[in-house]
């Protein structure tokens, strides 16, 4: 497995801290165990994001590794104008981006042969009110909220990686922020004795 851990640091049980430009030189360079480092820092973070654009863990995590395996390919066109998390961050919403726009495409294609049944249920048990509200958001709403709300993208930004209107985008934050409040607000009274 390409990200597993190194063979010495696992005997070691240890591991050095490196500057992360180095690391993401050594790298760019082969250097396969500074991309584990690499990895190794940013997986929470990207899973996270992964999770609350999809709000489904099996296609967070699937695009946690397709994002960390593009970077990979990508690594050497880093030119590091930015950060790597922020150029990492840019990846992971783009590979999201592209497994929704995809697996709408398959729907309507499943549609086209099957009855309608599109009762999509959330597993969120494990999740705190918050988190289940946002993941029951409509698609466009949450994805907005995700990177506006959560992330702290500007309009101009959400609008230009969703590909819609900047007032569009506004629409939808507002929408998104409107239905959180209801929802969150009804699981409140719901929970008072």
């Amino acid at each position: 497995m390409l990200l597993s851990m190194s063979t010495e640091a696992r005997a070691t049980g240890t591991e050095t801290v490196v500057d992360p430009t180095d690391l993401v030189a050594r790298a760019a360079a082969g250097d396969r165990p500074a991309y584990e480092q690499l990895y190794r820092r940013h997986c929470g973070q990207i899973y996270a994001l992964c999770l609350r654009m999809t709000a489904n863990p099996a296609e967070a995590e699937d695009a946690t590794q397709d994002a960390f395996i593009q970077a990979w390919s990508k690594l050497e066109s880093f030119r590091g104008d930015s950060a790597f998390s922020s150029w990492l961050h840019r990846i992971a919403v783009n590979v999201v981006l592209t497994k929704i726009r995809k697996s709408k495409r398959e729907a309507e294609r499943l549609r086209l042969v099957t009855p309608d049944d599109d009762n999509v249920s959330v597993d969120s048990h494990d999740m705190p009110d918050l988190e289940r509200a946002i993941a029951q958001l409509p698609d466009r709403a949450r994805q907005v909220f995700v990177l506006a709300g959560v992330y702290g993208y500007t309009h101009e930004q959400v609008a230009a990686t969703l590909d819609v209107a900047v007032g569009t985008c506004k629409a939808h934050l507002h929408r998104a922020r409107q239905l959180l409040a209801a929802q969150l607000g009804q699981a409140e009274q719901e929970t008072r004795p």
